[in-house]
């Protein structure tokens, strides 16, 4: 009898039947907690220097090659940046937003008025699949984009609309040299450097593309234990900061760390509140830090890095505010509302800060699509700061 997924066990496990079936059999012969023994076997077949192949499911080719079909308007020039944006469109959503569209394997932006803007549908499924993060460079020009389940990160032109970088070996999985394990999160970093999570191989890299070699690491393949920066206990999140910093998110027991480029710990905290945490950011003044929870129901917590008390929370157990594995939390600058991506929803949400109602939302909850409105499986976001196609769109 096939195993039913329970969404309860975290995303990277329940990528696969194979993953899925070896993670219960664990839990029942074993009886070890949830998180005890999180890379299951993998009937794969190991290619002598080239890591293992990996069986790919129809679950990881989503819908295929698809794309909304609409006539997409010239791309606006570059006219800010994140410290600078252009103007805002106000409430409830200040500026575009691109999402990663994860099981439409597309890159996809979407204005405040719910106008599509732009999209990236996949070039090809070998190569590019299940992208489920991506961030704008700091010029906003180039996105990184990672993809758990196809091994590998990328680098997008926006706008060429091509791929032109790529590391990591397509359907194959290791730690050697060219290969990652699960690599999640994606940013392309003030030196042209892009940063990575690579989760079963419990590292994060910050790899440069112009010798396709690893830079910096910190955490040790085989050693998945909480002891930055040496050993990291399956890394899903690693965000830069203004500084230069880098914020470390950990899975187990859901550590969050602050590093510097040199590797120096400045503060390591648990998350309070939080079973599951995905990619932790910095709120908008820098000072506190907001994470998901990637669980049902899901959870949103900004709080104090310093003393770990909340300052502010979203929860709802059921009903249509309910969260299911929201993977991405963001303070919205301008605003202060908070974006939400709540992926098993098939959703993107702004909560306002104050009510805690949901006053914007692009895509159908529980209604998967890649038409005009409608999302399948969204896993990234990142705001578009850099373009005002509020001016663009009224010509």
């Amino acid at each position: 009898m096939p195993l039913k997924l329970d969404t309860r066990l975290p995303r990277w496990i329940r990528k696969t039947p194979a993953t899925r079936t070896a993670f219960a059999l664990v839990l029942g012969l074993l009886a070890v907690p949830l998180l005890a023994s999180p890379v299951a076997p993998q009937k794969d077949k190991p290619i002598k220097g080239a890591g293992v192949e990996v069986t790919v499911t129809p679950e990881m080719m989503g819908a295929g090659a698809v794309s909304s079909g609409v006539t997409l308007p010239p791309i606006p020039p570059v006219t800010g940046s994140r410290k600078n944006p252009v103007a805002s469109w106000g409430k409830p959503l200040p500026y575009p937003i691109l999402i990663a569209d994860r099981r439409n394997n597309r890159l996809i932006e979407i204005a405040p008025d719910k106008s599509i803007v732009w999209e990236f549908p996949s070039p090809s499924l070998k190569v590019y699949r299940g992208n489920e993060d991506v961030n704008f460079s700091a010029d906003g020009k180039l996105l990184a984009v990672s993809e758990e389940d196809n091994f590998d990160v990328h680098i997008v032109d926006y706008e060429k609309r091509q791929l032109t970088w790529t590391y990591g070996m397509p359907d194959r999985r290791g730690s050697g040299e060219g290969l990652l394990n699960y690599p999640d999160d994606a940013h392309l970093l003030a030196d042209g450097k892009f940063l990575t999570a690579d989760i079963r191989n419990c590292r994060v890299l910050i790899i440069d593309p112009a010798t396709n070699k690893i830079a910096t690491q910190w955490g040790t393949p085989g050693k998945c234990k909480h002891n930055p920066p040496h050993e990291l206990a399956h890394p899903n999140g690693a965000t830069p900061l203004d500084n230069g910093d880098i914020l470390v998110t950990e899975i187990s027991d859901a550590w969050i760390s602050r590093i510097t480029r040199e590797g120096k710990v400045l503060w390591s905290v648990k998350a309070p509140g939080i079973r599951y945490p995905s990619d932790a950011f910095p709120t908008v003044d820098g000072k506190q830090v907001i994470v998901a929870d990637f669980w049902k129901p899901g959870r949103v917590v900004i709080f104090d890095p310093a003393t770990r008390k909340v300052t502010w929370e979203y929860f709802v157990k059921d009903g249509e505010k309910a969260l299911d594995h929201s993977s991405i939390a963001r303070e919205l600058p301008d605003t202060g509302d908070i974006l939400i991506v709540d992926d098993l929803n098939d959703r993107v949400i702004v909560v306002d800060r104050k009510t805690k109602e949901i006053i914007w939302q692009y895509g159908e909850k529980g209604k998967k699509g890649f038409k005009p409105g409608l999302l399948n499986y969204p896993d990234g976001v990142d705001l578009d700061v850099f373009r005002d196609w509020k001016s663009a769109l009224k010509k």
